[in-house]
């Protein structure tokens, strides 16, 4: 009766073009006349709202026009450009392998014998020939005309869609198109939601909430998720030599959607419904060599366009990178997130424009991580080679100064541009003189902004092993143009070798998480964030989850995803078993907050740490996460001046459980005097300096009405706040896996000198709060220690530090 009671929203509808849902056979349905058109009863609401989503990212009806437009030319243009360069240059005349007689008369003897580009250039009747006689030419070109046609319709009837989700902003959300840039994403969402409960774009509940809408349009990429969770796709290979190598391009994405969700013999029967029959366990191991087959005929055809996609790749990559390259050798050695590294960090339930920005604030830390690894071997071979590289051009540069002629011997131009590009890559390999080993804390400060880190890097920050894991993560920007142009090639032979075996997993995974949600359809079960169904006990769900480790998300995926949407959406009403779950994190974050720095102090310490790394001024945000991560480091320093040595040793965990806690206790004062959420508002309690400064600056923000610099702010200390909780999770994580660690033991501050890439916080919430002192909190089965300071109220945190040599942290 139990298990009937927790599942009853999974329950499932039947058929989902019923007029009425069950249970709401008699209900009246009143629909305005002004909106009594195509935006009621809608049927495949999950392309509905991908399509509003996405008509909001990409800034609209003229920017996406503009979009489709130019691919199909650039699609016309590198096939065109690249037949004329086949079939109508002659390439003798243009390199002066053969002489040319000019037959016109020239004023000068002497330009007679120069080669001009019309003279390489064959006339149109001879080019139109040489195409003719070419049959594998004309074979390629009429595949290209057949695909180019088919994406003309395809743009055609996108201009349709986007024409209709247009005249949806302006008449139903009352959104013009001039303003559709003030509005972020949670506004349009309010909008929505509001306009369900007018009139009933889904027929089968009568309101809808956050998570509906996340639900349809990260249907699909919510699996994906929880199977690079569970590492059920095969994008970890054992290659020799080249030991553990992490590989997923877009084309085998592309695939893996292909084959499990919208293709020929896919497991869904449509957008919203599993197949039933891979919901019986009975018939299994027929589905498994059903799916075996249908990957190996995709994997076949994979094959077979292999050459053509391969000739397109290499064509789009030359004509996309070739001029980046060379204005900007050292581009190929800056990173990027990699495709597998975006599906690991990304959340459950999480949008794209939320992911990039966390990924975006992620960048430089990470960077700074990446680049402290030096080899001294290959530093002293980079210099060396370098030097030589360096003399040679400085030689050919003046030589070109003295006398311009110079340019016109064979080769100069080649040799110089050569010299220069391998010059910058050899100066990437020269690490800075000034920088300090600190490996440690450079990774704390990763985690802050990923939210995810694999239990074995704490500690071991300084392996080359774990940089090597970072590295699959956010890989060199040549590493995935290699991996674009080898993709034609090695996908059909993971489709065919190795997810054939993984056929029989993936059905039991499909089988075993999906669920049936009313009014949604068929979802993954972790996407639901369902602590009792897939917790972690050592993620704070000890004593709320009933799962079994095949059923637990890895790294604490379910918890950390709650909490983000939670966070992101802070008018969600969450089910029983997470407020439960959310409602034990706030009590343990009063509960550690107690023991902690309190928040003025930390507060207090980050103008100093701002001052100590820049000339710029932090804001309220920046402040937020750089005081937390900061405050052991200058406790252990002594900056502050305080006699250390009756003070309790303080973690980054207490210090975030501090300001967590204001920030919960200013959320509670707020709504009970039914004011609208501010980080930086008063809340009555003392305020430092800075604390008051920014609480102006937000409160004249709002005085002059700017709406978007208000929403910005929000955005930012709600960021900062999923920050704070990432950091404080996995430490009681830790805490939880290794217990013989004491809270104390804090063994990596982060340094001050390294703070200053928190900076720029982005998303797209309106969730605020306002900073105030905790309200201490008694909890059963908790001791507390409580020590009185008669000079300062404040316990000020210490900690041990490090011993170091130069240039070590």
């Amino acid at each position: 009766m139990a298990n009937f009671e927790a599942y009853q929203e999974y329950q499932r509808i039947e058929d989902f073009e019923e007029d009425s849902p069950p249970g709401e056979e008699d209900l009246l349905v009143h629909v305005p006349e002004s909106l009594k058109d195509s935006w009621h009863h809608i049927k495949n609401l999950d392309n509905f709202f991908t399509r509003i989503y996405h008509f909001h990212q990409k800034n609209g009806f003229a920017c996406m026009i503009l979009t489709e437009f130019f691919e199909l030319v650039q699609f016309l243009f590198v096939v065109t450009f690249t037949t004329f360069l086949v079939n109508c240059v002659e390439y003798d005349v243009l390199f002066a392998n053969r002489a040319v007689n000019h037959t016109g008369q020239s004023q000068n003897p002497l330009d007679r014998n120069k080669v001009t580009l019309p003279d390489a250039i064959l006339p149109t009747q001879q080019c139109t020939q040489r195409i003719q006689e070419n049959s594998w030419i004309i074979f390629l070109l009429i595949m290209a005309a057949v695909f180019w046609i088919y994406r003309l319709v395809k743009v055609f009837c996108n201009v349709l869609s986007y024409w209709e989700i247009r005249q949806f902003y302006i008449k139903a959300l009352k959104i013009r198109m001039d303003e559709l840039c003030n509005f972020t994403w949670q506004e349009v969402q309010d909008r929505l939601i509001s306009l369900q409960k007018e009139q009933q774009m889904c027929i089968h509940k009568k309101e809808l909430t956050e998570l509906d809408i996340y639900h349809r349009i990260l249907r699909f990429k919510n699996y994906m998720v929880a199977m690079i969770n569970k590492s059920l796709l095969p994008v970890q290979l054992q290659l020799p030599l080249l030991g553990d190598v992490v590989f997923l391009t877009q084309g085998l994405k592309y695939n893996f959607e292909l084959i499990l969700f919208w293709g020929p013999g896919s497991l869904f029967q449509n957008k919203w419904n599993l197949h039933p029959k891979y919901k019986r366990s009975g018939n299994r191991l027929e589905l498994a060599q059903q799916l075996s087959r249908v990957i190996l005929l995709i994997g076949l055809a994979n094959l077979l366009l292999c050459p053509f996609i391969l000739v397109w790749q290499v064509l789009y990559a030359f004509f996309s990178y070739t001029e980046v390259i060379r204005r900007e050798p050292g581009s190929l050695g800056a990173r990027r997130w990699s495709l597998y590294g975006r599906l690991y960090l990304r959340h459950f339930n999480e949008l794209d424009h939320e992911l990039h920005g966390r990924l975006g604030r992620g960048y430089k830390p990470t960077s700074k991580y990446m680049n402290s690894f030096t080899s001294p071997l290959l530093t002293v071979l980079a210099k060396n080679v370098a030097f030589f590289s360096g003399s040679v051009l400085a030689v050919l540069i003046a030589l070109t100064v003295y006398d311009e002629d110079v340019l016109t011997v064979q080769h100069i131009l080649t040799a110089i541009t050569v010299l220069g590009v391998v010059i910058t890559i050899t100066r990437s390999f020269i690490p800075d003189e000034h920088m300090v080993w600190c490996p440690e804390q450079l990774l704390q400060c990763v985690l802050a902004h990923i939210h995810y880190m694999p239990d074995h890097w704490r500690g071991n920050a300084n392996k080359s092993e774990t940089r090597d894991e970072v590295a699959q993560l956010f890989q060199y920007k040549a590493v995935f143009i290699l991996e674009e142009l080898l993709s034609p090639i090695v996908t059909p032979f993971i489709l065919i070798f190795i997810l054939r075996n993984k056929s029989l997993e993936i059905i039991d995974f499909f089988r075993n998480f999906t669920v049936e949600v009313v009014g949604v359809g068929d979802i993954c079960s972790f996407a639901q964030m369902d602590i009792r169904r897939h917790g972690n006990p050592t993620w704070l769900s000890e004593g709320q989850t009933e799962a079994s480790i095949y059923q637990q998300a890895e790294n604490g995926k379910t918890e950390l995803s709650l909490m983000h949407f939670t966070i992101k959406n802070p008018h969600w009403q969450p089910p029983q078993e997470s407020s439960v779950f959310i409602s034990h994190l706030k009590e343990k974050v009063q509960h550690d907050a107690q023991g902690g720095p309190s928040t003025q102090l930390l507060l207090s310490e980050a103008p100093l740490c701002t001052s100590l790394q820049s000339n710029e001024s932090g804001t309220g945000p920046d402040n937020l996460l750089a005081s937390v991560l900061a405050h052991p480091i200058l406790t252990a320093s002594g900056l502050q001046g305080r006699d250390h040595r009756f003070i309790p040793p303080s973690t980054a965990a207490s210090a975030a459980a501090s300001v967590l806690a204001s920030l919960s206790t200013s959320q509670l004062a707020h709504a009970s005097r039914g004011r609208s959420h501010s980080l930086l508002r008063s809340s009555g309690h003392p305020e430092t300096a800075m604390f008051r400064s920014d609480r102006t600056l937000m409160d004249s923000m709002s005085n002059s009405g700017s709406h978007l610099r208000r929403n910005a702010l929000h955005s930012e200390f709600a960021s900062a706040e999923m920050s704070l909780h990432a950091i404080y999770m996995h430490e009681l994580h830790q805490q939880s896996s290794h217990p013989q660690r004491t809270s104390g033991q804090w063994q990596n501050p982060i340094p001050m000198r390294d703070l200053h890439t928190h900076t720029g916080f982005q998303s797209h919430s309106g969730h605020g709060t306002s900073i105030s002192m905790p309200t201490p909190v008694q909890l059963d089965g908790w001791k507390e220690e409580e020590e009185e300071n008669v000079d300062e109220q404040e316990v000020i945190s210490g900690s041990t530090p490090q011993q170091g040599t130069e240039n070590t942290c």
